[in-house]
């Protein structure tokens, strides 16, 4: 039996807690990066953490502020300050070289880990990645909304509070767009992407394809995946892709 990993606290620099779970093992060591008003504790983040246990690899996985288990609000999150959130919990708790795995908002936040820290890694999974999707996400009617009232308030189709983008997140997506001309990522690249996907639509994947300066990127299509891709045979594929990263060279 794989013993469960107990939830750690780092201070991020400005008194902010952030939680996080360190599964010590060989490297490469898996990074799980989480979706919007996601965490690490996810169907497909315990699913690599197991995986990576089988195996002996490292996995680290962690909560942005304002979410899971980590302090601070959640509407005072921005995607430059949970990108400053990656980073501080990369640089503080792994070593060695990455394979990072970003599912929806953390594949386009995987993107600018790589970039900021190249040497370190060595493969990119992305899961639904949203990249720039404060751009395509939203009509230009709904952009204008959030700049002349400061934020956007939306019904979540989910149920519950309605959805609300500050200004300040907002804004903070339009700086790191990525899509607008060649990513300077060179490691290998495994986009997964379903095909029924109603929140990322599949052009954004081979827009993404097309972008990665990197010469081994391979998009697999899910069909009939929705945005989550986290039915068993789904998992059971990023798990395959996973497995496939490691065993490049």
């Amino acid at each position: 039996m794989i013993e469960p990993v107990e939830a750690r606290r780092l201070d991020r620099g400005d008194g902010t807690m952030l939680a996080y779970r360190r599964r010590d093992g060989a490297v490469p060591t898996f990074v799980f990066l989480p979706g919007y008003a996601s965490d690490m504790d996810g169907a497909k983040a315990q699913a690599l953490d197991q995986f990576a246990a089988e195996r002996g690899i490292g996995m680290l996985r962690f909560d942005y502020a304002g979410t899971g288990l980590s302090e601070g609000k959640f509407k005072d999150g921005t995607i430059e300050n949970w990108l400053g959130d990656a980073l501080a919990v990369i640089d503080a708790q792994s070593g060695g070289p990455l394979v990072l795995i970003g599912s929806s908002m953390g594949g386009w936040i995987a993107l600018h880990v790589a970039l900021a820290r190249p040497d370190r890694v060595k493969g990119i999974l992305t899961i639904a990645a949203a990249p720039d999707f404060t751009e395509w996400g939203y009509t230009e009617v709904e952009k204008a909304e959030i700049v002349e009232k400061g934020e956007l308030v939306q019904p979540n189709l989910s149920g519950g509070d309605p959805w609300v983008t500050p200004r300040a997140f907002w804004e903070s997506g339009q700086r790191l767009r990525v899509l607008d001309g060649p990513i300077a990522i060179d490691c290998p690249v495994r986009l997964v992407q379903g095909d029924s996907d109603v929140e990322v639509p599949v052009e954004i994947a081979s827009r993404l394809l097309g972008a990665l300066r990197s010469a081994d990127v391979q998009l697999t299509i899910v069909k009939g995946g929705g945005h989550r891709l986290s039915e068993p045979r789904e998992i059971a594929l990023i798990l395959r892709t996973a497995a496939g990263l490691l065993e490049t060279p």
